[in-house]
């Protein structure tokens, strides 16, 4: 893997990201160096709410009403060598089968091949966290030896309670293969604890 420059650390470095292309087969990526971060989770998760939220932007990666709707990989820049990457939605029953197909090929291309591939972040509903979908990225994630961070998202639709017992459980679960937390695109409940560890994965400000 290429050398990273190293960046100035400030309040949110992700808010100059730019969207650079998508990437509809693996010869559509973007070159692979510097460092890049991957963003998946099961379709209607709020992915692309987590990524926006996260970035400091309101339309970074596109939000639709329509789960399934993110077909592509898409690559965003931060700066000349650092990267983000919003990977199609997963779990959506509705999805064609021929689409699912393809997307699982494209999916594993991405594993397969991104040698710039520092990090994963796994979206899940805190609703419904730890699906067949979300445990198969987990794995494929331990496969390529990644980082991965968990954010359960909308953790405003549970009560604290509720919402921490979730954390807990889902902590042991995962038995110290990927971090963890609480994140709500509605309240900023965890944006800070995401960007900092997105930042620590990228190797931003060290």
């Amino acid at each position: 893997m290429a050398r990273s420059k190293q960046i100035p650390l400030m309040s949110n470095p992700f808010q100059q990201a730019k969207f650079i292309q998508s990437a509809w087969q693996p010869a559509d990526f973007v070159p692979d160096d510097g460092i890049e971060v991957a963003f998946a989770g099961r379709s209607n998760a709020g992915k692309s709410s987590a990524i926006n939220v996260i970035a400091g932007q309101r339309q970074l990666a596109r939000i639709s009403k329509t789960p399934g709707r993110t077909q592509l990989i898409n690559f965003f820049a931060v700066d000349d060598t650092h990267r983000l990457v919003d990977l199609p939605g997963y779990g959506y029953a509705k999805v064609p089968e021929k689409m699912r197909r393809h997307w699982r090929v494209l999916m594993q291309a991405y594993f397969d091949l991104r040698e710039s591939l520092s990090g994963l972040i796994i979206i899940m509903d805190v609703r419904r966290p730890m699906t067949d979908f979300d445990v198969q990225m987990l794995q494929t994630a331990a496969n390529k030896g990644c980082a991965v961070h968990v954010l359960l998202t909308k953790a405003d639709k549970l009560s604290r309670g509720k919402a921490a017992s979730t954390l807990l459980a889902v902590r042991r679960d995962l038995n110290d293969t990927a971090t963890v937390q609480l994140f709500s695109a509605h309240t900023r409940l965890g944006v800070d604890e995401a960007r900092d560890v997105l930042a620590t994965m990228m190797a931003i400000g060290a």
